[in-house]
């Protein structure tokens, strides 16, 4: 792979979900605590493996029309109560409690990795997000883990989830940048397949656990990639 084009790239968007955060590891730590304080069974890894199975699904209703633009935390909570019935436990919590878990997406944990290669990557390039989260998500999340973003750039701003065409087109607009000169960094293919039909650059960061130490990810390599790095710390090593 040749970095010829990095001298032409002005900012970084990011993936959060997989790429940035542990969503995983963060919603099973919260959840077992959950359990001691109110006296519940509940098996955290199914559950967060199933909410997290629920995010695509949700984001194609609203994409094929079935529900009005809905910003993540609502599908959120559609998925989270639907799994609370399902998991036998619904009537066991109060309506502050399901608010208060379904935020969990709000504070979750940064890869050992992620802050030190950011701030590193700061020091030549702007570094946004380009996440389906929504905007006070996004916002509450850099906070919580410290993530020194330039700006927060989320598909709510489009009216469109990410792999539509218009959340890669809105962030090349509102950075004010042509998109080869923004390098999409993403843990997962389609996200940067779809970055790269729209004239982005391309970085792929390997993530083997972000569905758990059992799970076999595809970290297959595609030709469009122009990076691949093992995590931010070598991406920071390839782009400075």
């Amino acid at each position: 792979m040749t970095t010829d084009f990095v001298d032409d790239i002005k900012a970084l968007t990011f993936d959060v979900f997989g790429t940035v955060v542990d969503w995983r590891g963060s919603v099973i730590r919260e959840g077992e605590q959950l359990n001691a304080a109110k006296g519940l069974a509940i098996d955290w890894p199914a559950f967060a493996d199933r909410w997290r199975a629920g995010y695509a699904p949700a984001m194609n209703r609203v994409r094929q029309g079935e529900l009005p633009w809905t910003k993540l935390d609502a599908l959120h909570r559609m998925t989270l109560d639907t799994l609370l019935e399902e998991f036998g436990v619904a009537d066991q919590l109060s309506e502050a409690d399901k608010q208060y878990l379904n935020r969990v997406w709000h504070r979750l944990t940064p890869w050992p990795d992620s802050v030190e290669g950011l701030q590193t990557l700061k020091q030549r390039f702007i570094l946004a997000t380009l996440s389906n989260g929504n905007v006070s998500l996004l916002v509450n999340m850099a906070r919580h883990a410290g993530l020194p973003w330039d700006c927060v750039l989320s598909s709510e701003l489009a009216g469109h989830y990410k792999r539509d065409p218009e959340v890669y087109h809105m962030a090349a607009n509102l950075l004010d940048l042509k998109p080869s000169q923004i390098l999409m960094v993403a843990a997962h293919q389609d996200d940067l397949q779809a970055a790269h039909r729209e004239g982005m650059r391309t970085a792929f960061v390997k993530r083997p656990l972000e569905f758990g130490p059992t799970a076999t990810p595809d970290l297959s390599i595609d030709p469009c990639f122009d990076l691949v790095a093992e995590d931010f710390l070598d991406l920071a090593r390839q782009l400075t």
